[in-house]
């Protein structure tokens, strides 16, 4: 008898910036709102299921959409009260996932407008690729 396997591929095209900051998901998102004019607003929490047999961890989420270049923004948690979403990445407070093209003069704007908020420790581009629970991110 034959076997046939299924092999799946991640879409892990996507340019993610990991960032500290001791606030409240809402709050954190308000102030990257008001002083880089982005329009995140709060969409169902991104769901993660660790255990086939476990509900699934539920992690905030927020959306915002370009029309020009069609590029989706979304800031996840990557800490809830059971767990990280990124368990390698536990210093880390939240992950800005950007899908589509984002060309390197509006990714700059975005570092460097967040690492100018006093409430931010750092914000750094990471490559998805290289970490272990990766698959976690795909929204």
């Amino acid at each position: 008898m034959n076997k046939t396997y299924l092999k799946l591929s991640l879409d892990l095209d996507f340019v993610l910036i990991a960032i500290t900051a001791s606030l409240k998901d809402y709050v954190f998102c308000h102030k990257i709102n008001t002083s880089l004019n982005l329009g995140f607003e709060k969409v169902d929490d991104h769901e993660v299921y660790f255990n086939v047999d476990e509900e699934p961890l539920a992690f905030s989420k927020y959306y915002f959409f370009v029309e020009q270049g069609e590029i989706e923004y979304y800031l996840v948690n990557n800490r809830n009260a059971e767990g990280f979403l990124i368990p390698e990445m536990n210093k880390v407070d939240f992950f800005m996932v950007i899908h589509q093209y984002i060309d390197k003069e509006d990714l700059n704007y975005i570092l460097t407008g967040l690492n100018k908020l006093p409430d931010i420790q750092v914000a750094a581009q990471i490559n998805p690729l290289k970490l272990r629970s990766k698959e976690n991110l795909v929204m």
